[in-house]
């Protein structure tokens, strides 16, 4: 996940530069003897969760491992599905999710979960949720927002952030005129991720699934418009390209020439890991959005736990996935201990008692903001190859960059690699 891997850079970058109420255990059918159970989960905090399920529940048992997040993790657990020696409970990258699904590595727990769906907004449920089927209990979130020098802006006279994408378009413009070195934000050229996301705030999900059959619609209208908007931006130097933490990201992050991140509620730790000197001169608001009067935003990073084929308890399993994510003690150690954003309301609820990330201590209205943000989100769809949307879109973006081409074009090039990799491994798939 995205999130995981920029918090990890950011963390090691600042150490250089410094030189749920829980459930009863007699819902086990074991009776009085105890249950052993497989996790794996990479989550800070998890070793304390553990722990805290672990005393509250004397008829199972918990044994943590950190199997490492990402790619990583997901490759882990199908060899070790395969193999027989599969965990019995894991925490999945949402962008993993469906890859894994179709690979038949996470169980169909509906029947077991279905009781806690409503402790989650309607799209955060969705993201765990395939053609009817639920196959995991979401743990944390990343609503899509705006993190903005707000010092800046006042001071070449914008006073509130902008609404919609076209307001965050005409500020760039209002402040470049007014000092040519300073840019908006930069949008890397590997971020497929994030333009899917944004892509999906448009009406458009890249992949669809209904009957077993994926409908892939990565090169829709929506989503060719928003790849003419930024290319547009990119063109009048609004925007920049150069990748998240590189050495030049970090420079424009510390001396405040980079004004913006659209990103998600998580970023403000990303940003104090490498510029802790810019603290208080932040600000969060709600993502810019392509209509006015439509305030939905989707995700970017997030995660779920799911129980693992070939569990031999997988409603023990289930149950401590439900504690560990749709809980009040579970979302408490998630939001304290883990530092993520908890996906369930109540975890959402209790952060607004929180005091406002290191990055913006003056904004003490930061976690209501998030919540507010939260509650008008909509799932991203990953298909079964994001593998193959990510290194075909990343290829063409950075030679459509490098040649001055349509970026927009990048998606049909996208489109044809997903669209032949799903016909090619056999499954059932149309244009979208």
């Amino acid at each position: 996940m995205l999130k995981t891997r920029l918090l990890a850079a950011a963390a090691a970058l600042a150490l250089v530069a410094t030189a749920m109420t829980g459930c009863a255990a007699a819902g086990n059918s074991g009776g009085d003897k105890v249950v052993t159970l497989k996790f794996w989960s990479w989550a800070p905090g998890s070793a304390e969760e553990v722990a805290a399920f672990n005393k509250t529940h004397p008829n199972i048992k918990v044994v943590h491992t950190d199997a490492g997040g990402g790619d990583q993790s997901a490759a882990k657990l199908l060899t070790a599905v395969r193999a027989g020696n599969a965990p019995d409970v894991a925490a999945i990258e949402n962008t993993s999710l469906p890859r894994l699904i179709v690979a038949g590595v996470p169980m169909d727990i509906t029947q077991y979960v279905s009781d806690v769906k409503d402790k989650f907004a309607p799209g955060t449920w969705a993201g765990t949720t395939f053609d009817g089927h639920t196959y995991g209990v979401p743990q944390d979130v990343g609503p899509m927002a705006l993190l903005y020098r707000y010092d800046i802006f006042k001071q070449y006279g914008i006073d509130t952030p902008p609404v919609t994408w076209q307001e965050y378009k005409d500020d760039a413009a209002k402040i470049k005129a007014q000092n040519p070195k300073l840019v908006m934000a930069n949008i890397t050229t590997d971020g497929w991720g994030w333009y899917a996301s944004v892509a999906a705030q448009a009406g458009d999900q890249w992949w669809t699934v209904k009957n077993n059959v994926w409908t892939v619609n990565i090169n829709g209208a929506g989503s060719r418009k928003m790849m003419d908007f930024f290319q547009g931006m990119y063109n009048e130097g609004l925007i920049g390209t150069d990748p998240i933490l590189s050495p030049t990201y970090n420079q424009q992050l510390n001396d405040g020439t980079m004004l913006s991140w659209p990103s998600a509620v998580w970023a403000p730790g990303v940003i104090f890991g490498v510029a802790p000197s810019t603290a208080g001169k932040w600000q969060l608001s709600p993502l810019p959005r392509w209509s006015a009067d439509n305030p939905k935003v989707s995700f970017q990073g997030g995660s779920s736990v799911a129980v693992i084929k070939g569990s031999k308890h997988p409603k023990e399993a289930a149950e401590f996935a439900k504690w560990q994510n749709a809980t009040e003690a579970g979302a408490k150690l998630i939001l304290n201990v883990a530092n993520g954003y908890p996906a369930a309301l109540s975890g959402q609820k209790i952060a607004t008692e929180q005091k406002p990330p290191a990055l913006m201590p003056q904004q003490t209205d930061y976690y209501q903001v998030a919540a507010d943000i939260a509650k008008d989100t909509s799932a991203v769809i990953w298909g079964p190859n994001t593998d193959v949307a990510q290194s075909a879109f990343t290829d063409a973006m950075n030679s459509a960059v490098q040649n001055k081409t349509s970026w927009a074009d990048a998606l049909a090039i996208t489109q044809k690699a997903v669209f032949d990799d799903l016909k090619k491994k056999g499954f059932k798939v149309k244009q979208g």
